[in-house]
C-alpha cells in the first residue's frame, strides 16, 4: 500500500498519537494515506472511535511485533 507520509507515534501515550494524526491528516488532501505507527495499547480502540467520529476511512489496523500500525485515509 503505498502511502502518502507515515507518522511514528512510538513511546507516546492516549491522547498524543490521535492529536498528531489529526494534526498529519489536517496536511493532507482528500483521498491521501497516512500509516501511523504506535506502541500504546489503547491505540487500537481509540484509532477506530478516531476514525468512525471524524469519518476518515480505517483502511489498516494491525499488530506487528511490540507496535500497533494503522492507515488512514483523509476524507
Amino acid at each position: 500500500m503505498d502511502v502518502d507520509l507515515e507518522l511514528d507515534t512510538c513511546g507516546l501515550n492516549c491522547p498524543l498519537p490521535i492529536l498528531k494524526a489529526k494534526k498529519a491528516l489536517s496536511g493532507l488532501q482528500s483521498g491521501q494515506l497516512l500509516k501511523i505507527k504506535a506502541t500504546d495499547p489503547g491505540a487500537m480502540r481509540d484509532f477506530a472511535a478516531f476514525a468512525k467520529q471524524t469519518g476518515n476511512e480505517l483502511l489498516l489496523q494491525e499488530t506487528v511485533g511490540q507496535e500497533f500500525h494503522f492507515v488512514l485515509k483523509r476524507r
